[in-house]
């Protein structure tokens, strides 16, 4: 693969122009050479781990979590990855139970809800207002 300028290198990865060069200021990508022109210019690592960076994003890791998956793939510490993905996986399914917990709740709201009369008799306007529990 010959070089690719930064739009080709976006598009090849599926990502914006400025996606690219936020992670090189926050140096999960390498800075790209420049020609004398000044434009950047990229090579297959670097659309390789474009596609990483994204690809890890899309599994709900924070650029933290992927700026450890790549040091952790430099080293190739399998074992580490797997046990980085499972905390990934307990906090997904954390929030999904969190979710499930708040849907059953405002369900519950709304079918209490007639949906027409006065704003104070409204069950989902009450529960909203309500004080906490001390």
């Amino acid at each position: 693969m010959s070089s690719l300028s930064i739009g080709q290198l976006a598009k090849q990865a599926g990502v914006a122009i400025d996606t690219v060069r936020y992670y090189e200021r926050n140096a999960l990508l390498a800075p790209a050479g420049r020609l004398a022109s000044g434009y950047r210019r990229y090579c297959a690592i670097e659309l390789k781990r474009l596609r990483f960076i994204r690809r890890a994003k899309a599994l709900g890791f924070s650029l933290d979590d992927v700026r450890g998956l790549l040091t952790l793939s430099d080293e190739r510490d399998v074992a580490e990855v797997k046990r980085a993905a499972e905390r990934k996986l307990g906090d997904i399914e954390q929030r999904i139970a969190e979710l499930e917990r708040i849907r059953a709740g405002l369900n519950s709201l709304i079918t209490a809800c007639p949906g027409h009369g006065r704003a104070e008799a409204c069950p989902i306007l009450n529960a909203l207002t309500q004080e906490e529990p001390t």
